[in-house]
C-alpha cells in the first residue's frame, strides 16, 4: 500500500542530486501507493534529521522548505495509506528508536506487534504512535545495541524472525552514514542499481529518474545498500542472489504529457497499451508464440479447468475473459475474488489451471490464493504489468501486459491490456488443443490488431462523452446494464465511477432487472445500457432493446452505448454514444473507454482528485 524509498550514494561521483532530491522525486512518483502522509530520514553529520507531515506529499515539501534538512547522501523516504493508526503527523513515517538514532519505514501490516509492543513497554520503552512500524523500530533499536553489536544488518536479521505478517522494512542508523538496509516480506522491494549509487523502492518508478538497471528481490530476503555496493541474504544470513532486469520504460512514461490527470492520460494511452499487449505474440504463419509461458504445451493441452483469481477491476477483466475463454477453448473458467478463494476450500488438482491477474503484481489477497493453489498442486499462471513483481515470480508461468506505468489509482489502460492479454492466453490454449482452426484464430487476431485504431476513434469523440458527464454532475446515483460481455463493463463503468466521483453506482446484468432491481429505478434515474451488437446474436440485441424501454417506461434516463449502424436504440434513449463495429467478445475493449471518460469527467467536474481518490491506494499489499 504505502510507498517507499531508499539512497545511498557518494556526493563525489553523484554531484547533481542529494539524497533528498532522490527520496522526493522517488515519492512523487510513488504517491499512488499512499497519500494519507509523508516523511524522510537522512544521515548527516553524524545524525538522523526527519521531517514527516500528515496529508500529501506537498505537505511534507512545505515543511522542509520552513525547516530544512541538511545535505546527505543517504535516506530513507515513505507516503503512507493508514493501517494501523489514523493519519496524522504522529504516526506519518519515519519512525525513530534507539534514541533518535535510528529511523524506520514500513510497508504492509506486522500481524503480532501487540505482544512485541507489550514486551518492550514492560521494558521502559515508551511510544509516540498508534503504529505497528514504531514498534518494529523499537524491536529493531533495541537488538542494535544490545545483541547485535552495532551490525545494522545482523540487527535486522534479528528482528525479522521475531516479525510476524507482511512487510518491507527500511532502516538507516546514524553510526552508519551510507547505508540502508531492508527486508521484505510478502510486500514489494526493487533495488536499483547506479554508478557510485544505489537505490531502494516499493517499485521501480521510485527510482526511474535515476537508473534503469533493477534487481528483483525474493521472498524473506535482506539487502544492504552503500553507494558502491550491494549485498543481499536470506533471514538467516545466508548469501542470496537477486534477478537483474532492464526497465523498459523511461521517466517520460509516468508524467502526464499534457493532460490536467494520470487517469486522463491514461485513458488516451489505451491504443499503445492494447497494442503493446499484443506486439510480438505470433511468428510470421500467425501462430501465437507466448515465450513467457513457462509450463510444457503438453501440460497446458491438457487443463481441465481454469480458475481465474482477481480483485477489483482486475475480476472484471476475468469475467470478460470468461465468455471468451469458454467459446474458444471449450474449458469451464471459473472467476474467483482472491480474499474469498483460499477460504472456502476450493476443489482444485493438477489439471488446473490458476490465472491471477493484477496490475501490480503485488496483490496480497491474490498472492496468498495463488500460494494455496499451488500448495493444492495447481498449476499457476500470472497476468501482470510489472516487471520483476512478487506474483509472477511465484507463479509457474507470467504473461506479462505492457501498458507501461499505470499511476492513477482507478485502473483504466492496464485493464484493458488485461483483457487483451487473456484474449492471447484463450487463443493459445485454443491452438495448443485444436479447438480452432489456425485460419480462426488468424482472423481472431487480426480483428485484435484493429482494436487499438478503433479505441483512438472512440477518443477523438471524448468531448461528446464528457459534455454528458458535466451536464450530470449533480447526479448522486448512476446505474449500469449490460448482457453477455456487456455484463462485467457495466459492473467496471459503476466500479470506476464509486472510486472517483463517490456516488452510488451498481452494474447490473440486464436479465437480472425484472428479479428486483428494477425497483430502483425512478422518474429521472440515469442508466447507462450496454447495447450488443445487433449482428450474430439478434435475439440478445432485442432483449437488451426491450430493457432499454422497461427503464425508460419507469421514468429513467437512458444512456446507452452502442455498435454503429445500431439504429434500433435511438427512439428509446436520452443519449447515444456509437463505438465502431468489432466482434462480440472484443467489444469490452471498446465499451469500456466511454464509460472511464464520463467518470473521470464527472469526478473533476465535482472538483474531486481523480488520481488519488479518497481511502484508496493503488496496490493492495495487506489482507
Amino acid at each position: 500500500m504505502c510507498g517507499i524509498v531508499g539512497y545511498a550514494g557518494t556526493s563525489s561521483q553523484v554531484a547533481d542530486h542529494s539524497a533528498l532530491d532522490v527520496l522526493i522525486e522517488g515519492l512523487r512518483r510513488l504517491e499512488y501507493r499512499g497519500y494519507d502522509s509523508a516523511g524522510v530520514a537522512v544521515v548527516a553529520d553524524g545524525a538522523i534529521h526527519s521531517r514527516k507531515k500528515a496529508g500529501k506529499l506537498v505537505n511534507l515539501e512545505n515543511e522542509i522548505a520552513e525547516s530544512p534538512l541538511p545535505k546527505s547522501m543517504t535516506g530513507i523516504g515513505h507516503t503512507r495509506w493508514a493501517t494501523h493508526g489514523g493519519p496524522s503527523d504522529s504516526n506519518a513515517h519515519p519512525h525513530l528508536a534507539d534514541g533518535g538514532k535510528l529511523a524506520m519505514i514500513h510497508n504492509g501490516i506486522i500481524e503480532n506487534f501487540a505482544g512485541i509492543k507489550a514486551g518492550l513497554v514492560a521494558e521502559g520503552v515508551e511510544f509516540l504512535s498508534d503504529t505497528d512500524t514504531e514498534v518494529a523500530a523499537a524491536l529493531l533499536g533495541k537488538l542494535y545495541s544490545t545483541e547485535a553489536e552495532g551490525n545494522l544488518t545482523y540487527a535486522m536479521q534479528l528482528a525479522v524472525q521475531q516479525l510476524e505478517g507482511a512487510f518491507t522494512l527500511l532502516a538507516v542508523h546514524q553510526d552508519h552514514p551510507g547505508v540502508v538496509v531492508a527486508a521484505r516480506r510478502n510486500s514489494p522491494l526493487v533495488l536499483g542499481l547506479g554508478e557510485g549509487e544505489n537505490f531502494l523502492g516499493s517499485d521501480v518508478s521510485g527510482f526511474i529518474d535515476f537508473t534503469r538497471r533493477a534487481v528483483e528481490l525474493g521472498q524473506d530476503q535482506i539487502v544492504t545498500i552503500t553507494p558502491d555496493s550491494h549485498s543481499i541474504t536470506d533471514f538467516d544470513g545466508n548469501p542470496a542472489e537477486g534477478k537483474e532486469f532492464t526497465v523498459d520504460w523511461d521517466a517520460a512514461s509516468a508524467e502526464k504529457g499534457g493532460f490536467p490527470s494520470f487517469m486522463e492520460k491514461e485513458i488516451f494511452d489505451q491504443p499503445a497499451a492494447v497494442a503493446d499487449t499484443l506486439l510480438g505474440r505470433s511468428d510470421a504463419d500467425g501462430r501465437l508464440t507466448l515465450d513467457e509461458l513457462r509450463i510444457a504445451p503438453e501440460e497446458l493441452a491438457e487443463i481441465s479447468k481454469i480458475v481465474v483469481l482477481a480483485c477489483g477491476t482486475s475480476a472484471y477483466a476475468g469475467s470478460v475473459a470468461k465468455y471468451a475463454i469458454e467459446s474458444w477453448c471449450r474449458i469451464p473458467v471459473e472467476v474467483e475474488l482472491s480474499h474469498e478463494f483460499r477460504y472456502r476450500e476450493p476443489i482444485v488438482d493438477e489439471k488446473t489451471l490458476i490465472v491471477s491477474i493484477s496490475q501490480s503484481g503485488e496483490t496480497m489477497d491474490t498472492l496468498m490464493a495463488v500460494r494455496y493453489a499451488k500448495e493444492q498442486g495447481a498449476k499457476t499462471m500470472s497476468i501482470c504489468n510489472t516487471n520483476g513483481s512478487t506474483i509472477p515470480r511465484e507463479s509457474d508461468a507470467v504473461l506479462y501486459t505492457h501498458a507501461g506505468p499505470e499511476i492513477a489509482v482507478a485502473s483504466t489502460k492496464a485493464f484493458l491490456a488485461q483483457i487483451t492479454a487473456t484474449y492471447l492466453l484463450g487463443l493459445y490454449l485454443a491452438q495448443l488443443r485444436g479447438n480452432l482452426f489456425q485460419g480462426q484464430i488468424k482472423d481472431i487476431l487480426a480483428d485484435l490488431g484493429k482494436i487499438p485504431s478503433k479505441i483512438q476513434d472512440i477518443l477523438d469523440r471524448a468531448e461528446e462523452i464528457k459534455d454528458l458527464a458535466r451536464n450530470m454532475s449533480d447526479a448522486n446515483s448512476v446505474l449500469f446494464l449490460g448482457r453477455h460481455v456487456g455484463y462485467p463493463v457495466a459492473m467496471e463503468g459503476a466500479l470506476k465511477l464509486k472510486e472517483i466521483a463517490y456516488i452510488h453506482a451498481e452494474g447490473f446484468a440486464a436479465g437480472e432487472l425484472k428479479h428486483g432491481p428494477i425497483a430502483l429505478i425512478d422518474d429521472g434515474q440515469p442508466v447507462f445500457v450496454v447495447v450488443p451488437s445487433p449482428r450474430g446474436r439478434d435475439s440478445l440485441h432485442s432483449k437488451v432493446v426491450s430493457n432499454i424501454q422497461e427503464v425508460r417506461a419507469r421514468g429513467a434516463k437512458t444512456l446507452v452505448i452502442a455498435e454503429d449502424g445500431d439504429s434500433a436504440v435511438k427512439d428509446f434513449s436520452e443519449w447515444v454514444f456509437y463505438v465502431p463495429e468489432t466482434p462480440t467478445l472484443l467489444m469490452p475493449l471498446l465499451a469500456t473507454v466511454p464509460l472511464q471518460i464520463f467518470a473521470c469527467e464527472l469526478a473533476s467536474a465535482k472538483g474531486f482528485d481523480v488520481d488519488q481518490p479518497r481511502n484508496l491506494a493503488k496496490s493492495v499489499t495487506v489482507e
